[in-house]
């Protein structure tokens, strides 16, 4: 299990450094022959450049393909996909973060109710918690592990990008049937009415109204470590390239000084730049990619919290019908040594291609625009 001391993740008696990236989607194209060996094809890849952790999901709640056809209804075809998910990584040495739920449309994480509903109503919490416990006390069929004993998993994420004291509440509740690995919450980052003085590091008014307050929300009993989310090109559209590169370099050092106060590690669990409504700027890419790896290891290189990040997200080729705009799609060729805070003489941004003209798809990943939810 990777465990936590301090401010760093340890495996045994050395570091651990996250280097790695999300695919939301392997459990949904595990589920076809057709497309599974889609799911282990950009695990090898991943692999291969040196990526160690990924950020998938274990939940898709009613319509296509999904795990919870209701309410404590689960079709034993799609948990067995996802069984087949966690096996591959295993085989291919990347550790999982398993998001157990969604704030937002894709995976209809919260469409049992209202919003609001769903994180005060006794009975709909009920949901969640019975959904959590059928997670991690499942037996993996392909590997016969426990969920909560396979150390393939580096944590759980009670919730893509929640809100609201929920949060307190839930992470007891995992914490009381898995109290071995990490738990994190999948929160944005947002700075709350706690912390007046950080909220001139949201990027925008509403991301302070949001039902979100870093520091407060990371301080619950249960949370190992702390978690922000980063898209300075959706975030601040109307502001230049610099100026989006230079709110990057603020908002991770600003977490990163919040997760010492706090002392514990920051994960910046999802970061990206879209090609959606243009051309890909190639070069901003880069450059915000490049500003991201830099700041974690001058945080590493001094001791700090900055323990690793998730790109968002990754794609073998093939399966641009999928993309979200945000496609990294790392070729079928020989590929180069992925940058990790851990090895800074790797450390330059790679330039795979995204695809230019990829469609959605009813079962795709859909949420509130990233300009400000």
């Amino acid at each position: 299990m990777v465990e936590r001391k301090g401010n760093t993740f340890m495996v045994g008696n050395e570091p651990f450094y996250m280097n790695g990236f999300n695919t939301y989607w392997l459990m949904i194209l595990a589920v076809d022959q057709s497309t599974r060996g889609k799911v282990s094809e950009v695990l090898r890849q991943a692999s291969s450049v040196g990526l160690t952790v990924c950020r998938t999901w274990a939940f898709n709640d009613g319509g296509w393909r999904a795990l919870q056809k209701s309410p404590g209804v689960y079709d034993e075809e799609v948990f067995k996909a996802l069984d087949f998910v966690v096996s591959e990584a295993r085989k291919h040495k990347i550790r999982f973060i398993l998001s157990l739920c969604n704030n937002w449309e894709g995976g209809a994480g919260l469409n049992l109710t209202s919003d609001d509903d769903f994180f005060s109503d006794p009975t709909v919490k009920g949901y969640f918690r019975s959904h959590v416990e059928a997670v991690l006390n499942r037996v993996n069929t392909v590997t016969n592990v426990t969920y909560k004993e396979d150390p393939t998993i580096f944590a759980w994420e009670l919730m893509n990008e929640p809100r609201c004291p929920w949060i307190q509440e839930m992470a007891a509740h995992v914490k009381s049937i898995d109290p071995r690995h990490l738990l994190e919450i999948g929160s944005e980052g947002f700075y709350g009415p706690s912390s007046p003085d950080r909220q001139r590091l949201n990027p925008n008014s509403f991301a302070g109204q949001a039902g979100t307050d870093f520091l407060r929300n990371h301080r619950a009993l249960g949370i190992d470590f702390a978690s922000a989310h980063m898209y300075p090109d959706a975030w601040l559209p109307s502001t230049s390239s610099d100026g989006q590169l230079q709110f990057a370099a603020a908002w991770m050092q600003g977490h990163i000084n919040d997760a010492e106060e706090l002392g514990m590690p920051v994960v910046f669990a999802e970061f990206g730049v879209s090609a959606n409504g243009g051309q890909l700027n190639q070069s901003f890419r880069d450059a915000f990619i490049e500003v991201v790896y830099e700041t974690l290891l001058n945080s590493t290189r001094r001791g700090g919290s900055g323990a690793g990040c998730l790109l968002w997200q990754l794609f073998p080729e093939g399966v641009d019908y999928m993309d979200d705009g945000y496609a990294v799609v790392l070729p079928n060729r020989p590929p180069q040594r992925a940058c990790s805070p851990a090895s800074p003489g790797a450390c330059r941004p790679s330039t795979p291609s995204v695809p230019g003209n990829a469609a959605g798809y009813a079962g795709r990943r859909t949420r509130i625009p990233r300009t400000g939810r």
